[in-house]
């Protein structure tokens, strides 16, 4: 297992890049789309998105598989996993599924809270993300 540690900072490095550029990616496609430019949904701006997205997807995978995670026995990477499902429905929704500009509107809000609430998530490896501390004190 030592020879595959020297891959991880790098994995976690690009991983961390490529959601940063995914979520960027998907902003701006979606500011376009409500404002109603078509270019949004042109076919490169397409390929980019899933080139970025089969690329991040690989690296965590990769991540996951790296450091034996379970998203059963590590809770907050199985909400990361439900999140980022609910994530690809509202950005679908967003772009193109949803055909009335409210649904699409509130599906671009949504895709964009779940993104945030989903790195949160990820970086306090806590279920509750960034809402955790104030839950936890709360009571």
């Amino acid at each position: 297992m030592p020879e595959l540690a020297v891959w991880y900072s790098p994995l976690k490095s690009a991983h961390i890049g490529l959601v940063l550029v995914s979520g960027c990616l998907f902003a701006l496609r979606g500011a376009l789309v409500l404002a109603g430019q078509s270019r949004a949904m042109a076919k490169p701006w397409r390929m980019l998105s899933y080139g970025i997205d089969t690329l991040l997807l690989a690296a965590g995978v990769t991540l996951w598989a790296l450091l034996s995670l379970n998203p059963v026995a590590s809770p907050w990477l199985g909400t990361k996993l439900l999140l980022l499902v609910l994530y690809i429905v509202l950005g679908s929704l967003a772009v193109k599924r949803a055909r009335a500009p409210a649904a699409r509107r509130a599906s671009y809000a949504g895709a964009l809270m779940v993104y945030m609430f989903m790195a949160s998530v990820a970086i306090a490896h806590h279920p509750l993300g960034f809402l955790q501390p104030w839950w936890t004190h709360a009571g």
